[in-house]
């Protein structure tokens, strides 16, 4: 029984940032996510996944359900990590959890109703598939898959950090084994996608209006603009059509300007009488915008990627996910249409939803920056131990967690646009490599005594010459 206490009081310190706020911490696209089931709502931008997901745990009772599934979730998975490095001890699972907890972002992800803790989750779950399959019984791996599953096609960025893990184990284990077995929740992703997004949206794809999302990049970064610029003549002159030749020489160079308001290029009311109009009826045109632009500036496209990427690197603070902007216009409004009235007094009670999160919680964020960047130095340093001393399970922690942070970066700061909460939910897993993948003093032994003896026969070879 201690390590199953032990997992349920490292899910209750994980999740402390709900029990400040005096509500788990929700963001407006959870009014979203709450949509897809409480009105039966395809949201044209979310994936019909982490919805349902949500509501297999809150049955229209309360949120604070899925929040602790989320803790729970999160508190096995790093006790599974511990053990397959053996580490996994209750006193010490507690130690762990209370610093991700005080000093990393950790809490403040596993407490928010967003699929963003799915990310760090996705990382750890294939490094124990990849790289700790022999110390899992049969019931944690198959939880693994499936929870593998869930993260993947929960978000659509992280379906490229799966992708890029998956060959990362492929090239530290060089056996199909390992790497289908890594595999097995992208594939399962991928496949849940199509037929989620079949009968929700009625179109065989991974993302049906994804490209209205990377034309807003590609607007923003400069190099679709130009396409549409170049290609919209003036109005007398007979041109490709395109609903955005309104808006050529004047559109936004912020990806949320374009995205978002009632009368900008995406949601303006077309002259063209397409229906239902917005980015369901623009997701056409954004594919050939985004082909055109591909043909023209391929050069200016990856050079956006790759300053996008960088900058999405280097923000990862936590506060754009505290505030009360539009929560009364979407989580509001969702518990009103399906939750009992004392729900929706717990949420109006909560310092988030009265505006005074941000500035409480500010004390509690100061050792953020610290604590990051003494995990990228510790998760180097481990990088190097563990590779002295061949440790495969803890340089491939090291590896996943690097390559899973910089795959995100790639896939958020390069797609979407860079946003501090797009990398603050899994720049915490540095302290955490940090912390498991150092090999101790008696992993390091018998490397110092066999260097020493290679030191001392060949001094008694140079001595006998």
């Amino acid at each position: 029984m201690r390590p199953g206490l032990a997992i349920l009081a490292g899910a209750a310190l994980l999740l402390w940032p709900a029990a400040l706020n005096g509500y788990p911490l929700v963001f407006s696209d959870t009014g979203a996510f709450l949509a897809q089931t409480i009105q039966a709502w395809p949201v044209w931008d979310k994936p019909f996944i982490y919805g349902p997901a949500l509501h297999a745990f809150h049955g229209r009772a309360t949120l604070w359900l899925p929040m602790a599934a989320q803790g729970l979730a999160l508190s096995w998975l790093l006790w599974l990590a511990q053990r397959v490095l053996g580490k996994a001890m209750p006193g010490r699972h507690l130690l762990l959890c209370a610093g991700l907890a005080a000093a990393t972002a950790a809490p403040w992800f596993a407490a928010l109703l967003m699929p963003d803790w799915l990310a760090p989750a996705l990382v750890l779950a294939l490094f124990l598939l990849g790289f700790g399959w022999g110390a899992l019984g049969r019931a944690e791996r198959a939880g693994l898959v499936l929870l593998g599953i869930l993260a993947c096609a929960a978000h659509l960025s992280h379906l490229p950090i799966a992708a890029a893990l998956v060959l990362l184990v492929v090239a530290l284990r060089r056996a199909w084994r390992p790497a289908l077995r890594c595999a097995l929740p992208l594939l399962g992703a991928l496949l849940l996608l199509l037929a989620t997004n079949a009968w929700a949206h009625g179109r065989l794809a991974l993302s049906p209006y994804g490209a209205v999302f990377a034309l807003a990049r590609l607007v923003a970064d400069g190099p679709a603009a130009r396409t549409i610029a170049a290609r919209c003549p003036p109005a007398e002159t007979p041109g490709p059509g395109w609903h955005l030749c309104r808006w050529a020489g004047r559109l936004p160079t912020d990806s949320d300007d374009f995205l978002w308001p009632g009368e900008g290029p995406v949601w303006a009311a077309r002259t063209d009488g397409a229906r239902p109009g917005g980015p369901i009826s623009l997701a056409p045109e954004a594919g050939a915008i985004l082909r055109e632009t591909l043909r023209r500036e391929p050069l200016g496209v990856l050079a956006a990627a790759a300053r996008n990427t960088l900058r999405q690197l280097g923000m990862a603070r936590v506060g754009d996910t505290l505030g009360p902007e539009n929560l009364q216009a979407s989580v509001a409004r969702q518990l009103a249409l399906g939750f009992p009235p004392a729900e929706q007094a717990r949420f109006a009670a909560g310092l988030q939803a009265r505006g005074l999160l941000p500035a409480v919680a500010g004390v509690f964020l100061a050792l953020h920056p610290a604590a990051l960047l003494l995990g990228a130095a510790g998760a180097l340093l481990a990088w190097r131990r563990a590779a002295a001393v061949g440790d495969g399970r803890r340089l491939g922690l090291v590896l996943c967690v690097l390559v899973g942070i910089t795959a995100n970066a790639a896939a958020t700061g390069a797609l979407s646009g860079p946003h501090d909460r797009y990398q603050a939910r899994i720049a915490w897993l540095l302290p955490l490599a940090a912390l498991l993948a150092l090999p101790g003093r008696a992993a390091l032994r018998p490397l110092a005594e066999a260097r020493g003896g290679a030191t001392a026969a060949a001094t008694a070879e140079r001595a006998q010459a």
